[in-house]
């Protein structure tokens, strides 16, 4: 009789948390808990610690302010920013939070995230762990085979050409992203995700489409290759050599395995900790965390983008009109890393914006971000 009582009682905590779960989910997006959601994703999903390590703090000095014009502030509201962060010569020219967040705020990044697992390839690739990028995945990891990845090679999910069928509106209910999505909430596993997608919309790098699991396979391989978690390859090959202030955590599956695709949370700093290391090559606070030549390489628009639109490297945008050295991370809902080295810039924006999808809205946004380069 005890151990009946005490087994239900275990049967409804666990149903509680997924039902839990299940609220969270359905109402993430909400106009009404948005801005709250996205600085503490840790109470709706799963998630890991990523160790910052034990160096000093990489330091953004206080530099000469700029002036908020009266474009920038409509744009703030308009978009519903969260916070606001630009850089220009390694220096902090404006820091701004709204809607009561905070500096100390670990916000979550979603495609932010997809350059990191960019930087691990390149580093894993510089030090011979990943031997090309024309490798089909399914020499890293066998369960692949037989599935839409079978064929894929590496460079082709950096790219998103792997040809893999995938519906990535976001405000679809049904879309494939929003899919994966529930899956990660309410206990299924990114892997078995991965692994029961068989269906190509054609061969791999023929055409370009924006699939978010490709970078979930990117992160298969890494495990692969490297034997260790992402928490661990994040923490010792990125997150403790640049000196974070805060140590970030990650979403993750009921198996623990890192939500790869868009699950970095971090402060508004050390966001643009990433952007500036990048910015200047691969370096910060001396040193060269990411090749240079990877950081060339990765962030030009190789992908076969439609003419005139974003280009698009390994994970990171390239504006259609851009000069030599400008390029972004973006993510749903107004999250931006925006890098211009010709004008040693950095801009980050963490926001909840609903009308982040609609046209025009990237080039709107980035019309500010130079409006901003051309006053410093």
């Amino acid at each position: 009789m005890v151990f009946a009582v005490l087994a239900a009682l275990f049967v409804g905590v666990l149903m509680r948390e997924e039902i839990y779960r299940l609220v969270a989910v359905n109402t993430l997006f909400e106009k009404d808990k948005i801005v709250e959601n996205f600085s503490s994703l840790d109470k709706a999903f799963r998630s890991q610690p990523i160790s910052r390590g034990d160096l000093p703090v990489s330091e953004l000095p206080q530099g000469t302010k700029i002036a908020l014009t009266d474009d920038i502030i409509a744009w703030i509201n308009e978009r519903t920013v969260t916070s606001f962060l630009v850089l220009h010569k390694g220096q902090i020219v404006h820091e701004s939070y709204h809607l009561d967040t905070k500096a100390d705020d670990l916000r979550i990044g979603w495609a932010l995230s997809k350059p990191y697992i960019s930087a691990l390839i390149g580093i894993l690739l510089s030090e011979g762990t990943i031997k090309a990028l024309e490798d089909e995945v399914v020499e890293y990891v066998p369960t692949l085979k037989g599935t839409a990845y079978d064929g894929a090679r590496v460079v082709d999910l950096l790219q998103m050409t792997s040809g893999v069928a995938f519906n990535e509106d976001y405000l679809d209910y049904d879309a494939d992203i929003n899919r994966m999505g529930r899956e990660l909430a309410l206990g299924g596993t990114m892997d078995e995700f991965a692994t029961s997608l068989l269906e190509k919309r054609g061969e791999p790098g023929e055409d370009w489409l924006y699939v978010s699991i490709d970078a979930h396979v990117l992160a298969m391989v890494l495990r692969s290759a490297t034997g260790k978690p992402m928490t661990e390859l994040l923490a010792e090959k990125l997150i403790k050599p640049m000196g974070l202030e805060v140590g970030p955590y990650i979403l993750a599956d009921s198996n623990e395995v890192a939500f790869a695709p868009g699950g970095i949370n971090k402060t508004t700093r050390d966001f643009a900790r990433f952007g500036l290391m990048y910015e200047q090559n691969g370096k910060l606070s001396g040193r060269q965390i990411v090749p240079k030549n990877w950081v060339e390489v990765s962030t030009m628009p190789t992908a076969p983008t439609a003419p005139g639109e974003l280009g698009y490297g390994y994970h990171w945008w390239v504006p259609a009109d851009a000069e030599p050295g400008q390029f972004m991370a973006h993510g749903i809902y107004g999250q931006y890393i925006y890098v211009d080295q010709t004008r040693d810039l950095v801009i980050v924006t963490t926001a909840a914006d609903h009308r982040f999808n609609e046209p025009g809205t990237h080039e709107s946004n980035l019309k500010l971000f130079r409006q901003i380069a051309d006053t410093l």
